[in-house]
């Protein structure tokens, strides 16, 4: 059975809950979901949750199954000529960083525009866009 969203591919830099979980309902629906993890750390939610036996967060499976992970260092120029290389092949960047972040590692919606005209970016931060709250960090 052929599942909505196949032949999508969606470069997802989400963490915690809010975002990831948004993409594992697009991987649920059948869209290529790459998440793009930090290198040794990977995601924090990778560590809620965490199973004192198996060492595996089910926190973390379950916001993230049906992904693909890649850890890079984004402050790295290497890591950001293999991101948009993914986002030319890609359909949809999605983060949930507060405002700006993204821009400073010179991965913001001109960046990737540049590469791909009709890519779709979605920003979903904790507070906004904009505001007196916009830079609060959220979990």
């Amino acid at each position: 059975m052929t599942r909505p969203l196949e032949g999508i591919k969606i470069l997802d830099f989400t963490i915690y809950q809010q975002g990831a979980e948004a993409t594992r309902m697009l991987a649920d629906m059948g869209a290529d979901v790459t998440k793009i993890e930090l290198p040794a750390w990977g995601d924090f939610g990778r560590y809620i949750a965490m199973n004192g036996i198996t060492g595996v967060s089910t926190y973390f499976l379950s916001h993230n199954r049906g992904k693909r992970s890649v850890a890079l260092n984004l402050k790295t120029e290497k890591a950001r000529e293999i991101v948009l290389k993914l986002a030319e092949q890609s359909d949809v960047v999605t983060h949930n960083f507060r405002p700006g972040v993204m821009e400073g590692l010179r991965l913001g919606y001109h960046d990737f525009k540049a590469v791909k005209d009709d890519l779709i970016y979605a920003s979903a931060s904790a507070w906004g866009q904009q505001g007196r709250a916009c830079q609060r960090a959220g979990v």
